[in-house]
């Protein structure tokens, strides 16, 4: 929101700005950690084991929604990856990046969320996923403006 408060109305981000959503890439990391785009990239415990002290119990999933993991350093190097590593890095990253930071702009700075079934289960088949497919309420910030810009586009 930082952001947006900075900005005149109708003025768009610029790469500056992206650069400093720092934050909002870690909420991204978040959720593509937990719900990978790719079918596999989850993790599972098949057998209990213990590292660096820690007993990981068989069955076990990182499920605890936490974007600071990805502060500072973020993960160690190569731990977690979801847009590859190296030579086989994806090409499209930034891109990817930038897209996923301006939309989540638009959404946060348009829109107030209201989770329409507070308590819904997520399922694992074969990705994670709402049970009820996670239906919300979008409320724009400024209802005027919503219903004048959704008007005018038709015009």
């Amino acid at each position: 929101m930082e952001i947006a408060k900075s900005k005149k109305p109708g003025e768009l981000l610029n790469w500056d700005d992206i650069q400093k959503m720092k934050y909002s890439w870690n909420v991204a990391g978040e959720v593509m950690r937990l719900s990978p785009p790719l079918q596999g990239a989850f993790r599972e415990a098949t057998n209990g084991f213990i590292f660096s002290g820690f007993f990981i119990p068989q069955d076990w999933k990182p499920e605890k929604f936490d974007p600071s993991r990805f502060e500072g350093n973020g993960p160690l190097p190569y731990s977690y990856v979801q847009f590859g590593g190296g030579p086989r890095m994806c090409p499209g990253k930034e891109y990817a990046r930038m897209e996923i930071l301006v939309f989540m702009h638009n959404v946060v700075k348009r829109f107030k969320w209201e989770k329409l079934l507070p308590d819904e289960k997520i399922i694992v088949n074969p990705m994670p996923i709402p049970a009820k497919g996670l239906p919300v309420r979008l409320l724009p910030h400024n209802a005027f403006l919503f219903y004048f810009f959704i008007c005018t586009e038709f015009l």
